[in-house]
């Protein structure tokens, strides 16, 4: 059997998805959501970080541009809020590119914008 990458973390980030969703549902755009989540970490005693920055090396340079992470949660996993029709190929992308810049293992991609609560886990 295979073992499941941060197991016990990852449920309780997603029951955390799970409770904003069922008192918001879908509709609303992805900063309510955001806002939402921190609300919840917060009650909850879930360790994050929001808009957490990553640099981008580049050869031998920092580009200038960086890239934000959603949130970092737990200090391990990246979590990518989203609030559209569905989980779109890009944002797994998006995902993959981000772990390989944190050097984080896992990324979930969250998608509030369905009836029903959609989730993606990524794993580098």
């Amino acid at each position: 059997m295979d073992k499941v990458v941060y197991k016990d973390e990852s449920f309780s980030i997603m029951g955390r998805c799970m409770e904003i969703h069922n008192n918001l549902g879908p509709g609303f755009l992805e900063v309510v959501y955001k806002d939402a989540l921190e609300y919840e970490f917060k009650k909850n005693g879930i360790p994050f970080q929001r808009e957490k920055e990553f640099e981008v090396a580049y050869k031998d340079t920092i580009l200038p541009h960086k890239f934000y992470a959603d949130f970092v949660v737990f200090d391990k996993i990246i979590l990518e809020v989203k609030a559209v029709d569905r989980i779109h190929k890009a944002f797994i992308a998006q995902a993959f590119n981000y772990l390989a810049v944190s050097r984080l293992k896992l990324a979930i991609i969250v998608n509030f914008g369905e009836q029903r609560l959609s989730s993606k886990r990524i794993l580098k």
